[in-house]
């Protein structure tokens, strides 16, 4: 017999920037290189006309890095608040993987200071992203999490996931009906969207 999850209202989704709302161009400084992945807007749209509240948790390595600064950041946000915003809230990790940061991913230190920043239980939070660091750095903060793979996804990370979406329309659509079930880890994983960006040398940090 299938376990399941009792249904609980979500009251905020929040998402990875780099390759879940946006395709990712590494450390990008540019806002003109913005393009929000298909099908954000619609995803974002219905969670809003549903009164479920949106917000980005971003790890930007490359300030510490010294590859862009936190004004180049700050203007990438702004076009991406542009292009699918209103969010509710904006939490950006600038440190770089051996900082020992409490809030880079896969920390919680962003998803609980967004939690309550909108004044929302991080159970009754929601994280979105396409890669493992971001579903774990929901379960560390007491939130669910629900990987769209992309190219780049690591096979163990998929398998990993108790929430695994193809696309982001599906993922949201799972939020407002209640993300009742795990999914079964003997299932066949979902495939990434058609048109996912292709794999870039490395990874995002």
């Amino acid at each position: 017999m299938s376990r399941t999850n009792p249904v609980r209202r979500v009251g905020a989704v929040l998402f990875d920037r780099d390759g879940t709302l946006v395709h990712d161009v590494p450390y990008n400084a540019d806002p003109e290189r913005v393009r929000p992945v298909e099908g954000a807007r619609e995803a974002l749209d219905a969670l809003r006309a549903g009164g479920v509240r949106t917000g980005v948790v971003t790890n930007q390595s490359g300030v510490a890095r010294g590859l862009l600064t936190e004004a180049d950041v700050r203007r990438v946000n702004r076009r991406v608040d542009e292009l699918l915003g209103p969010f509710d809230v904006w939490a950006v990790c600038p440190h770089g993987p051996d900082d020992g940061c409490p809030c880079r991913k896969p920390r919680p230190g962003m998803i609980l200071w967004a939690a309550g920043r909108i004044r929302t239980d991080p159970a009754d939070c929601v994280v979105v992203g396409d890669i493992g660091a971001d579903v774990e750095a929901a379960r560390r903060a007491g939130a669910r999490g629900i990987l769209v793979p992309t190219p780049q996804t690591r096979p163990e990370e998929t398998a990993a996931a108790a929430h695994v979406a193809p696309d982001l329309v599906t993922a949201v659509r799972a939020v407002l009906d209640g993300l009742p079930h795990d999914r079964d880890p003997d299932a066949p994983a979902p495939a990434p969207a058609s048109g996912a960006r292709r794999p870039v040398p490395g990874r995002r940090a």
